[in-house]
């Protein structure tokens, strides 16, 4: 019997052969040549639109923090249609870019989530500001930030949050690290990031561009 079924096989791959003429072998990995899906990179997305849309986006529409912090008089909220960006279009999480000098009077890097915090020029009101300096990066804060990045435009939700994940990565490699951030301690820096609020009383921005002055 098992002869047979083997013989039947044969039999049907020699039909299938002689029917289509060839017979095509595609290499594992390379099946998006033949069906023209290509396996989505977030890495290759994001450094497709880095540094020619999002950050020009992003500088450009900076506001600078202790002018935002004088306008909100404590309720970071209240800013949200002169210069918040919702998650979800009119909802979802409200997220604000910003740009500001001041002078780093913290260093935490023994944490995995480290950060600086920094004393605002000219600003003296009771917020705690503190810029994320990784490893981990807490947030998709700059990802939503940006007018051209919608959720429709990814397969699913693994996409969406991979792209945020790949928009740190660029954050941690080219703008500020634990290594980078070690030393700042007492220097005077620049900086452009954004932030999603949480609550009135602490900002935590992620950078996307920082220089010590």
């Amino acid at each position: 019997m098992g002869r047979r079924i083997i013989a039947v096989l044969i039999a049907m791959g020699l039909v299938m052969t002689t029917l289509t003429g060839c017979v095509k072998v595609v290499k594992i990995g390379e099946e998006g040549n033949l069906t023209g899906e290509v396996e989505f990179s977030a890495s290759d997305n994001v450094g497709s639109f880095w540094e020619t849309q999002a950050l020009p986006e992003l500088t450009g529409k900076a506001v600078d923090l202790g002018e935002f912090l004088k306008e909100a008089n404590g309720d970071l909220g209240s800013l949200a249609d002169k210069y918040g960006k919702y998650s979800m279009g009119d909802s979802g999480e409200l997220t604000y870019t910003v740009k500001g000098t001041g002078t780093v009077t913290e260093v935490q890097t023994e944490k995995k989530a480290g950060y600086i915090a920094i004393k605002l020029d000219g600003y003296d009101g009771s917020e705690e500001i503190k810029i994320q300096v990784g490893s981990v990066i807490k947030g998709s804060s700059v990802r939503d930030a940006l007018s051209f990045i919608k959720f429709g435009d990814y397969t699913n939700q693994e996409e969406y949050a991979a792209v945020s994940q790949s928009i740190n990565d660029v954050i941690m490699e080219k703008v500020i690290n634990p290594e980078t951030a070690s030393g700042l301690n007492g220097k005077a820096i620049e900086f452009t990031g954004c932030f999603t609020v949480k609550d009135n009383t602490t900002i935590l921005i992620t950078p996307v561009v920082l220089t010590e002055k």
